[in-house]
């Protein structure tokens, strides 16, 4: 299967003032699904940080499948989409307008979701929201396409028919 990396972006995570539980949450997911979770890491709600981390798991690491969670809404601090975009050379839009539209049938919130997904060379990049239940259900709802979106990403598939 392939790897991954969890980034936690939380101002109070990082400071240790809460206990991250939606990075294990999508540990245990994507461990559950066959990736391997090879690198985490718990950050605070910095662009420049974020980017760092972001090009680091895809570049230096040469991780298929990174997955954020936190810094998605409307607070002034909350930065992870910008960051995402920033660091992509592609967007993929059906990814995140996937997990709205799943995560509405359960909440009318979910439209205040500022998340991306998007391709930095061989990786793909995706934000969840910090919220463990939403992170849960944002993942299962775009998870089982992702294999085929990686193999293609990871010259392993051609994107040819079905």
């Amino acid at each position: 299967m392939f790897t991954s990396a969890v980034i936690t972006v939380s101002d109070m995570c990082f400071s240790g003032e809460r206990e991250d539980a939606s990075g294990p949450v999508i540990v245990s997911i994507l461990e559950e699904a066959g990736y391997t979770v090879d690198y985490t890491a718990t950050i605070p709600d910095e662009r420049d940080i974020i980017e760092h981390e972001l090009i680091k798991c895809a570049d230096e690491l040469d991780i298929a499948l990174i997955i954020t969670t936190g810094g998605t809404g409307f607070s002034t601090r909350d930065v992870t989409p910008e960051a995402t975009i920033s660091v992509c050379s592609k967007l993929t839009p059906g990814i995140p307008e996937a997990m709205r539209a799943d995560s509405l049938k359960i909440t009318n919130k979910a439209i205040l979701s500022r998340a991306q997904a998007g391709i930095r060379d061989k990786a793909l990049i995706i934000n969840l929201p910090g919220s463990p239940k939403a992170t849960r259900e944002n993942l299962l709802a775009v998870l089982p396409a992702l294999k085929h979106g990686l193999e293609i990403l990871r010259g392993e598939a051609s994107d040819c028919g079905e």
